[in-house]
């Protein structure tokens, strides 16, 4: 129950504060770690092996300090506890960050200002965005809401559940690993090999179960939009971002995916979804919603499934041996 009033207040912290460029964030320490690692390890033969252990090593990190302060934390005090487990939590989540991307992306096109929009795309999406027309910048900041709804929201407190603060961090670093050392090309390749499917197994839960929950907290035709999901999610390269573009595509009634560019390589994106509605810049303000309603469906699950095992841990504890 202490990780649920965690989970609670952390999800207020991050509505009312979000995350403000003057309070120390511990990505930014993990970030540091990892790009240390990468510099000292990433060079000469057993790259892989090397990248496995720079991930064991991050993980092995963040979950003793962390597990060392919030169990500290609670020796002092119960409720000191909670409250800095919340502090904890809300570092990993990231709701209120990704309204205000996309609202960066959305205020630009709603003011006529198509080159500010891309550059404000390009802060938070890896493809090029400099020759990119309204509806294709659309998709993207679309796109990134819908993924980044279950890795920067859902999947963090999925793992606080099981696990408290210290598994929120310890999902939090390894996500970073993956963004910085997760690359398919010849520097990362062998060395984020371990970070990148590491990443794939801890968001395969969380992935199809935020999804599914963002179908039940915002389709109005559940068993339409369910078929959608179960015939596209699987489309996209990734094991899991497939799962959240789906099921936004469905709700949405747009059409995702398509031809992306990197660096000046092209890459081809399957389609997902139906175009019932050509995509325009009120599609981000829509998707923007979805995400806010999947945030308090997907906390009230939490707290119902929380409640369901605390209920049961205890009926257990009060039974008579047999």
């Amino acid at each position: 129950m202490y990780h649920l009033y965690a989970i609670v207040g952390a999800v207020i912290l991050d509505g009312f504060i979000g995350d403000p460029r003057w309070l120390p964030h511990p990505v930014r320490g993990m970030g540091a770690l990892i790009a240390a690692l990468d510099r000292r390890l990433n060079k000469g033969r057993a790259r892989r092996m090397k990248g496995i252990l720079a991930v064991i090593v991050v993980i092995g990190i963040v979950y003793a300090l962390s597990f060392a302060l919030v169990a500290l934390s609670y020796r002092l005090s119960t409720v000191f506890g909670v409250i800095v487990e919340a502090v904890c939590i809300f570092t990993t989540i990231a709701a209120k960050s990704l309204r205000e991307a996309a609202w960066g992306v959305l205020v630009p096109l709603e003011k006529g200002e198509i080159q500010t929009a891309r550059k404000e795309l390009s802060m938070i999406v890896g493809r090029d965005t400099e020759a990119l027309d309204e509806p294709e910048i659309v998709r993207a900041c679309v796109e990134t809401v819908a993924e980044n709804t279950s890795d920067g929201v859902t999947a963090p407190l999925f793992y606080a559940l099981i696990g408290g603060a210290p598994l929120a961090l310890v999902y939090r670093a390894i996500n970073t690993c993956d963004s910085m050392l997760g690359y398919k090309n010849e520097t990362y390749r062998e060395f984020g090999w371990a970070s990148a499917r590491l990443d794939d197994v801890l968001n395969y839960v969380p992935a199809r179960l935020t999804a599914w929950v963002m179908l039940l907290a915002n389709s109005r035709s559940l068993r339409r939009h369910a078929r959608l999901l179960l015939r596209d999610a699987c489309k996209h390269p990734s094991p899991n971002s497939g799962w959240g573009e789906a099921a936004m595509a469905a709700i949405l009634g747009v059409q995702l995916g398509g031809t992306n560019t990197y660096g000046g390589v092209i890459s081809e994106r399957p389609k997902i979804g139906d175009a019932v509605h050509a995509l325009t810049k009120e599609h981000i303000r829509q998707a923007v919603s979805v995400m806010w309603r999947t945030l308090f469906a997907f906390v009230l699950l939490l707290l119902i499934g929380g409640m369901i095992v605390e209920l049961a841990i205890a009926r257990g504890k009060s039974a008579p041996f047999l």
